[in-house]
């Protein structure tokens, strides 16, 4: 080794550049010659990690946990469901205003000055009750002057009836008096009629919903002084397509959601329309919503979800429990663990069939028998063969 240094060294002093790329090469050589040995054995006479196992500088046989096979696969925690059997429906979706049933403006039926306000709006009124009162004092009169001369026309014609009798007077003379008094009778009861009209009465038990007079003000005949509106039951009028018109019948459940809240309302159909409108080729029906919250008004708006068809007696699991894999849509069957903890469990991935859907559920046509339990929370991150770890299940109720 010494005489190779001191090689180096000189051949380092030299001024020619090629002479010490080739004294670097031979430098290099000679060291490896020198260090090419085998290693000194570890103290204490042990041998080194990579000599107990047989191979130089390799890794120990057996894989990363040192010969003792494959490490387990750690349980994946989910939520199971039974699947069950029910019943579920098809729906048509549409929009509708709620409406009253029954909504109108009431009308002054005679000409005058409004001299007082009997209900007010928000009032809740019964049929004939009092809206408002009109002056009326010309009415009055009118009608006391037309029962005074229906009194002088039946008074003559009693006279000439007797005369008649008598034959002191003529047959013409009789008809015309009784021509006359019936005169004075129809005008003596429209008078009463009109004087009766000055007091606005409620055509229908209902709630006053606008009232467009005041005190004071001169209306004519034919002005709206009030709107009532009766909201008992309430109306939704959908147009379905008219190929839905085999499925639809009076008296058929219908679904309706509050825009406003979100409350959920049943209601029936009330209504069907014979005909089909030829513009948009739909069918005018009417449900109608007997039972409701106090706060639900006429102008609300809801989603309305028509039961087109429904099956019963079909196997149904949470919708969630079925997700879309590769294409195909994919349940996962937890399959009964070995051993004694029943917790434990094994997916098995199944390609199923679907059919009807709602909110809840979904209908399985095939790949599934009822009974069976499979994964609805934490399906995502399984794969065929997986191990299981059950924290939560909801029994044999597919929707809980």
């Amino acid at each position: 080794m010494s005489d190779l240094r001191s090689a180096f060294r000189s051949i380092l002093e030299s001024s020619r550049a090629p002479l010490v790329i080739l004294a670097t090469g031979v430098l290099i050589l000679g060291l490896s010659a020198c260090g090419g040995g085998e290693k000194p054995a570890a103290k204490g006479g042990q041998k080194s990690p990579a000599a107990a196992h047989g191979k130089p500088g390799g890794r120990p046989q057996g894989g990363p946990d040192g010969g003792r096979g494959r490490p387990t696969e750690q349980a994946v925690p989910v939520a199971v469901a039974t699947a069950r059997i029910g019943s579920i429906s098809t729906y048509y979706h549409s929009t509708a205003t709620l409406e009253a049933e029954k909504s109108a403006e009431v009308l002054a039926r005679v000409g005058g000055l409004v001299r007082s306000l009997e209900s007010e709006e928000g009032d809740i009124v019964a049929e004939g009750a009092p809206l408002l009162i009109i002056d009326n004092d010309e009415y009055r009169f009118r009608l006391q002057q037309a029962e005074a001369n229906t009194a002088n026309l039946r008074s003559r014609f009693d006279r000439l009836d007797a005369m008649r009798a008598e034959e002191l007077a003529t047959e013409e003379e009789y008809q015309a008096a009784r021509s006359e008094l019936e005169t004075a009778e129809a005008n003596e009861g429209l008078a009463r009629l009109e004087l009766s009209y000055t007091t606005v009465r409620a055509p229908f038990a209902g709630q006053v919903t606008q009232r467009r007079v005041d005190v004071g003000q001169n209306i004519s005949v034919g002005d709206p002084v009030f709107v009532l509106s009766d909201f008992q039951p309430l109306l939704a009028r959908v147009h379905v397509p008219s190929r839905e018109f085999n499925q639809l019948q009076v008296n058929q459940p219908v679904e309706l959601v509050l825009d406003s809240d979100g409350t959920r309302l049943a209601g029936v159909i009330h209504l069907v329309s014979p005909v089909i409108d030829a513009t948009s080729g739909t069918i005018k029906v009417t449900v109608e919503v007997a039972e409701y919250p106090a706060g639900t008004r006429p102008g609300d708006f809801a989603e309305v979800n028509v039961v087109t068809e429904r099956r019963d007696g079909v196997v149904l699991v949470p919708r969630a429990a079925v997700i879309t894999d590769k294409g195909d849509q994919v349940v996962y069957v937890a399959l009964p663990g070995e051993g004694d903890d029943e917790a434990s469990a094994q997916a098995e991935r199944r390609i199923v069939e679907v059919g009807f859907t709602d909110d809840e559920n979904a209908q399985i046509l095939s790949g599934l028998e009822a009974g069976e339990r499979i994964v609805v929370k934490g399906q995502r991150s399984l794969k065929h063969g997986s191990a299981l770890k059950v924290i939560e299940e909801s029994g044999a109720e597919a929707g809980a």
